[in-house]
């Protein structure tokens, strides 16, 4: 198989892992089960379609082929008599026919409040809908927590035990119970955006079908949930994604390089996407329920006001990072927080900034390179050489490690 053959298919089994495992999940009540049928349907199609071709409707296909292999299972098991009226229910269920626009009664979000009931822990509940309807490998989701794989895998064989042991239902809560989930599943939309924004490993930048399933996902929580005291941190996460999404088109340019924030030609951006999540922030901050994503999507909203790198309000992005720290600790907040202060005072002030943070940041990438880049614009060229290797050796995305291969031959060169 071509490499570019194979690259299609795995696209394609990323587009529709999510929904199919849903809709399996939704017919056989087994989450264990449906896992290992779609995988079975995964192999199969990895061999069939490279000789004859992507079907019209991969995600029916691997659908059908799955159920054969569930239906086969079940016939072979030892309680076969118990679960009898399982086979001929499944037996007797139409094919799907993978509607986008289905109401709100959608598989995934039943899936999604499965996967992040609260019996469950937090981050195996992030990390299991990642896995499930965001259709992100297990090394990736890994990366994503900062742990090793083998970590990450038994976590998720503990999660999925968990569910079929306690019984939790495969159902969408009554709104009353909404809101003890309402923090999983943000951080499970948010995560899933961010792997399809900036992925963490690969050729390509930008993962376009997981942005797209995450704002997808946010609209339904949206609407779903019961009123504006609920939904205003769903809606400052909706806010945040569009307009961070604006600006897909311009990431990269007509040679595939990655083109930074400041670099980057506005009349590319998506001026809908903007107007849309500006108004939807507008509407929230009324309501005096801040919350991190919408302190976020505040952030962004200046930068997409902005008609220039040069005309954006530093001090005041500044100053929302301030805030937003003081309500929630993240390692990604505090990097930005300090290039904004490079930004207000200077590289020396956020390098300062930066350095304060300790251990911590040894391993992580982002800190790396915004120490090299603030080392670059004050003009320490070993140091930034330095700083740019270290976040090379961390960086696990083509493209992103292409920039930084430039910028350390820049500081390298005589």
């Amino acid at each position: 198989m071509s490499e570019k053959t194979h690259a299609v298919i795995e696209n394609t089994f990323r587009q529709e892992y999510g929904r199919v495992l849903a809709a399996l999940i939704s017919q056989l009540r087994d989450f264990e089960l449906a896992e290992d049928v779609l995988q079975d349907a995964l192999m199969i199609a990895l061999e069939r379609w490279e000789l004859e071709g992507i079907p019209h409707n991969p995600g029916a296909w691997l659908t059908t082929i799955a159920k054969r292999r569930a239906i086969d299972r079940l016939r072979r098991d030892s309680n076969f008599a118990r679960k009898q009226p399982l086979l001929v229910e499944i037996e007797t269920s139409e094919e799907p026919e993978y509607d986008d626009m289905k109401p709100i009664a959608d598989d995934r979000l039943k899936l999604m409040f499965t996967c992040c009931h609260p019996s469950l822990a937090l981050e195996a509940q992030v990390a299991l809908t990642l896995r499930t309807l965001g259709g992100l490998s297990v090394i990736e989701i890994a990366r994503a927590f900062l742990v090793s794989e083998p970590t990450m895998a038994q976590r998720l064989a503990r999660a999925r035990g968990k569910i079929k042991v306690a019984g939790i239902p495969y159902s969408i809560p009554p709104a009353h119970l909404l809101v003890e989930r309402l923090d999983a599943l943000l951080a499970v939309i948010y995560l899933v955006f961010n792997e399809g924004y900036c992925a963490t490993s690969g050729d390509s930048l930008i993962r376009s079908e997981l942005c797209g399933e995450a704002i997808r996902l946010c609209r339904i929580l949206v609407d779903l949930l019961p009123d504006d005291s609920l939904n205003a941190e769903a809606r400052g996460l909706l806010a945040l994604m569009l307009l961070h999404d604006s600006r897909r088109n311009a990431r990269v340019n007509a040679a595939g390089e990655l083109v930074l924030l400041e670099d980057q030609d506005r009349s590319l951006w998506d001026r809908a996407q903007i107007r849309e999540g500006i108004g939807i922030l507008e509407a929230v901050l009324p309501l005096r329920r801040p919350g991190s994503y919408q302190l976020q999507a505040a952030i962004s909203a200046i930068h997409a006001e902005a008609l220039s790198a040069d005309e954006t309000d530093w001090p005041q992005i500044a100053e929302l990072y301030r805030r937003l720290a003081a309500m929630t600790s993240s390692l990604v907040i505090e990097v930005n927080r300090a290039v904004a202060i490079a930004m207000v005072d200077g590289p020396h002030e956020g390098l300062q900034r930066l350095l304060s943070m300790g251990e911590s940041m040894e391993n992580y990438y982002p800190f790396h390179a915004a120490r090299a880049d603030l080392l670059r614009r004050s003009n320490q060229r070993e140091a930034a050489a330095d700083a740019y290797q270290q976040a090379l050796a961390l960086c696990q995305n083509n493209l992103e490690k292409a920039y930084l291969q430039r910028r350390l031959d820049e500081m390298n060169a005589d």
